[in-house]
């Protein structure tokens, strides 16, 4: 029985087609930030917002339709992407001092 050569079949230019085009990267805990439960944080990762830097570049509008999309619109992102600014620079003190002027994630 002859041996087949398989390696003619797919090139390793074909491969990369099927790869995503934006590098991993590891998820942040985005409940960390004040406002964010799990239920907002799933419709945030279905939304391909993942990390805290992403979330920090996401406009509030951005975050409004996708909340709006998911039936959630009484949540306010207004202060989310100040708070995942600070939470990706890793300023966690400053964070907590900002969380405790809010109240569900919306200055009191």
């Amino acid at each position: 029985i002859p041996k087949r050569d398989w390696s003619s079949d797919v090139c390793s230019s074909d491969l990369k087609e099927d790869l995503p085009t934006k590098p991993y990267a590891r998820p942040d805990d985005l409940t960390r930030i004040e406002g964010i439960g799990p239920k907002i944080s799933g419709v945030l990762q279905s939304a391909g917002i993942t990390t805290y830097q992403e979330l920090a570049e996401a406009g509030v509008d951005r975050l409004q339709t996708i909340l709006s999309d998911a039936a959630l619109p009484l949540a306010d992102p207004t202060t989310w992407p100040e708070q995942a600014r600070l939470a990706a620079a890793g300023q966690w003190g400053e964070l907590e001092t900002l969380q405790e002027t809010l109240k569900g994630g919306r200055r009191a």
